[in-house]
């Protein structure tokens, strides 16, 4: 293993930050953490049944506000380009969410039904008039 090279650009040779500074990083970081934690969960809530489209609603909300918390003290405060790329990842993967739910929201009836009739569906066969069924239920615009 080769010793430290004192010629080395990175952390090492930065000045050390000051405790407020150090604190902000750390609420920064917190925040993002935070967020990406609501993203994940807004997604996996969402994946789990259509009843609960409500709580995947408040935690897409929720992922928004803290997007916007945490893009604005990225800009501001020149946090870490890594918080920066994560936080804009995040709210275009909020804004899909976004979409997401919109749709399930018109279409709530014929997604719950479809839900519910693959769940008992025990074969490929079924599952493909399941598939048949949610066409046939959607507006012919849509189809």
């Amino acid at each position: 293993m080769n010793p430290p090279n004192d010629s080395d650009t990175g952390q090492r040779s930065q000045n050390p930050l000051s405790d407020v500074a150090k604190s902000s990083q750390m609420t920064t970081q917190n925040l993002f953490r935070t967020f990406i934690v609501v993203v994940l969960g807004s997604f996996f809530v969402y994946q789990l049944d259509i009843n609960y489209l409500w709580l995947s609603a408040i935690l897409t909300a929720a992922a928004i506000v803290l997007g916007i918390m945490v893009l604005v003290r990225a800009v501001k405060l020149k946090e870490s380009r890594l918080v920066l790329f994560g936080t804009i990842s995040g709210l275009v993967v909020t804004a899909v969410q976004v979409l997401l739910l919109l749709t399930s929201a018109l279409f709530f009836t014929q997604v719950r039904d479809y839900q519910e009739c693959v769940r008992h569906a025990l074969t490929q066969q079924a599952s493909s008039q399941c598939r048949t069924q949610l066409d046939k239920s959607m507006p012919v615009q849509l189809r």
